[in-house]
């Protein structure tokens, strides 16, 4: 598969008609803070609460290009991903991370060559007193995010396809 990422309208103007489901992601909701605008991969899951612990483990792997998406229910009380555990996902190859919560380092990360996305930033740390789910389905932004299944990104929206298969980019 190409590195470089199709706009969001094309995957979707591609798939209007397809049997293969296409979810958008609720527009304006995500903002960009890593390096990369575009970016996809397979999906790895994590849900957590104002606690990364389960972030960090996840993204101490070899990423192969996936891109891992955070349920972090929402909350704007605490940064669930900052510089190093972003610098841990650049040196194990992920594609990206998107956290349904908050970020801090941003002014860093963004200079990270990968993709972030995040409802915003706040300079307090998580606390680290639960560790987190894996490998589980979540869901926000209207949006159904499965283990294995493809995410797209870029500077205008999210979206997730449920297949199995690689889209197939003509670059």
């Amino acid at each position: 598969m190409s590195s470089s990422c199709p706009s969001l309208a094309d995957i979707c103007d591609e798939h209007v008609s397809s049997p293969q489901r296409l979810s958008v992601v609720t527009p304006g909701l995500f903002f960009d803070y890593g390096k990369k605008k575009r970016f996809h991969g397979r999906i790895e899951t994590v849900r957590c609460f104002e606690s990364n612990p389960m972030v960090r483990t996840v993204l101490s792997t070899p990423g192969d290009k996936r891109v891992l998406v955070v349920d972090g229910g929402s909350s704007k009380r605490v940064a669930i991903l900052g510089d190093q555990i972003t610098q841990l996902a650049v040196e194990n190859q992920w594609a990206g991370i998107i956290i349904n919560g908050c970020i801090r380092d941003s002014a860093i990360i963004a200079d990270m060559d990968i993709g972030v996305k995040a409802l915003g930033t706040h300079p307090v740390k998580s606390i680290k007193t639960y560790p987190g789910e894996r490998g589980c389905i979540v869901n926000f932004g209207g949006v159904e995010f499965v283990p294995g299944c493809w995410v797209y990104a870029d500077e205008v929206c999210l979206a997730s396809l449920f297949t199995f298969s690689a889209y197939s980019f003509s670059v």
